[in-house]
């Protein structure tokens, strides 16, 4: 394993923004996958920019671009990364900006290291099992989560992602929480922007897959919240044998 994954993981994700904002400012292409999910030159050019710089690291990867294999070929691994090399598609394809690079290093199928990058604003959030969680900007490091004087309980809310159960604990959280506020907000920079101190809760209950969560999880753990799965009523865990999670909660417990 090479001592500087870290500093190679976020170049990673910050050279594969720089390609996800370029293709972002033209008319690039969009395929369909065998999901019926949508992929754009810009996804798969951020998937092989992030492989070029990860495989220096010896760890193998599991990306959402990718077909890794058969649960055998990684079920044992010591350490493995989770990849989506732009998550939220579906907002890059309808010029929303809250799109991101997510990478996560995943060990004993939980994730000690995580970072997600926002290509827009060139903000990258990171964060190290018992290390705490960091905001990197312009060159500078900032300890996390920010000082907040908010009032408001902030729920954040997918754009891309209707969901009828989500919509029904919602009207029960409002029955018990009167200074409740709904942001809508795409992709993982809901786990961005908890991190940040802008906000309190993510619930979610239609599907998400391990690369959409990991480097989120690790995020919002060293920030002092948690991500519980709502079946197991326990942390998620990774590198399982169906990459599909399960609904979640990320709050304070």
């Amino acid at each position: 394993m090479n001592k500087d994954w870290k500093s190679i993981a976020i170049e990673a994700a910050q050279q594969a923004g720089e390609k996800i904002l370029e293709i972002y400012k033209t008319d690039f292409e969009v395929y369909t996958k065998a999901d019926d999910s949508p992929v754009t030159t810009a996804d798969l050019a951020s998937n092989s920019i992030i492989n070029s710089f990860l495989s220096k690291t010896g760890i193998p990867i599991l990306s959402e671009e990718e077909d890794f294999g058969s649960y055998g070929k990684r079920k044992n691994l010591k350490y493995l990364w989770i990849v989506d090399p732009l998550d939220g598609t579906k907002e890059f394809l309808n010029k929303f900006d809250d799109f991101a690079v997510n990478i996560a290093l995943i060990s004993e199928n939980k994730p000690v290291f995580g970072l997600i990058y926002k290509p827009v604003t060139k903000q990258l959030i990171f964060a190290e099992k018992g290390k705490g969680a960091f905001l990197l900007e312009n060159n500078k490091e900032t300890k996390l989560p920010l000082p907040s004087k908010r009032a408001n309980y902030i729920f954040l809310k997918s754009r891309s992602h209707p969901d009828a159960q989500l919509e029904e604990y919602l009207e029960n959280l409002k029955t018990t929480t009167p200074n409740l506020e709904i942001k809508i907000v795409g992709s993982s920079i809901k786990f961005f922007e908890i991190a940040l101190g802008n906000a309190d809760e993510y619930t979610r209950f239609n599907p998400t897959m391990e690369w959409d969560t990991a480097s989120g999880q690790i995020i919002v753990n060293e920030v002092g919240k948690s991500l519980i799965d709502n079946n197991t009523k326990k942390e998620m865990l990774y590198n399982r044998e169906n990459l599909k999670n399960n609904g979640f909660r990320v709050a304070d417990f």
